[in-house]
């Protein structure tokens, strides 16, 4: 990616029982466009007697995505949602003014060793959707467009880009782009993106401007039409950006807004059980202790 303007290391996140590989924010770097969180799931190899358990926690001003490599997250939410995502499907969850979901290993799978493996990514809402009525879509992975050129395989996970619009129901201009090669390739697709853009690097490795990165480091563009890199063979990469808001976004757990009031609200609505219960869920995360503003 040429002109590269930041280089970002995963950094380790705990999650309760699951380990993480955090992505943003970043000090340096809150948002790229709209996307404003990413996590990296995994691989974590889990034993018979270890499962995923995330329990009732809301969100307001955002949407999530969550997108499976490897094995199968259940899903439930305060709108009465109930759905198994396993890989290659897309859940996006709209919070809007306010949702209550949970995620967990589903009941088959857990007595059985199993692998997770993943991405979990909020986008933050445009300001006059801050407050919409939340909503959830599931995308299955025949859904989403995929094409092939001079033997690079493409994937459009969300937004629009190339001239294809993936299913998912975003709310801003966006995208987010898998990109595959089992041989060494020249990438250069900088005329088709816009905005803010950046590159997640999964396995394998690129080289650009003389300099070689591996997996696990996210490269932040200056200028997204300068998107231009080497793949080396075996290499999986994510491309995302879009169109950065004009207001600063805040992020205080689990609640993204451009007014911290309405994040006063959510904290203390969640405090006081305000917000929609999840059907057949009991556990409900507590709220952290107070933090600062980033």
């Amino acid at each position: 990616m040429s002109n590269t303007q930041l280089i970002i290391e995963e950094r380790a996140a705990d999650i309760g029982n699951f380990m993480v590989g955090r992505l943003l924010p970043f000090r340096q770097k809150r948002m790229v466009g709209p996307f404003i969180f990413i996590d990296h799931m995994g691989p974590a190899n889990m034993t018979a007697q270890q499962n995923m358990d995330v329990d009732m926690h809301p969100h307001i001003g955002l949407s999530t995505l969550t997108f499976l490599f490897e094995g199968s997250v259940f899903h439930r939410d305060s709108l009465g949602t109930a759905v198994e995502i396993k890989p290659g499907a897309v859940n996006w969850m709209t919070a809007g003014k306010g949702v209550v979901h949970t995620e967990r290993t589903p009941d088959y799978l857990r007595d059985k060793p199993k692998t997770l493996h993943g991405l979990q990514i909020w986008v933050a809402l445009p300001k006059d959707q801050e407050q919409c009525e939340p909503s959830f879509t599931h995308i299955t992975a025949n859904q989403l467009p995929t094409w092939e050129t001079d033997g690079v395989h493409y994937k459009l996970i969300a937004g629009e880009v190339f001239g294809k619009t993936s299913a998912v129901p975003v709310y801003s201009p966006l995208y987010l782009i898998e990109i595959k090669t089992t041989e060494a390739k020249t990438i250069n697709i900088g005329e088709h993106l816009f905005g803010e853009s950046a590159l997640y690097i999964l396995e394998g490795g690129i080289n650009s401007d003389n300099n070689n990165y591996g997996p696990k480091q996210i490269l932040v563009a200056k200028d997204a039409t300068l998107c231009a890199f080497e793949m080396e063979a075996n290499t999986t990469v994510y491309i995302f950006g879009g169109d950065a808001f004009p207001e600063e976004r805040f992020i205080e757990w689990n609640f993204v807004s451009s007014d911290k009031a309405l994040i006063e609200k959510a904290k203390t609505d969640w405090q006081n059980d305000a917000f929609p219960p999840v059907p057949n869920e009991t556990v409900r995360v507590p709220l952290p202790k107070p933090r600062r503003f980033k």
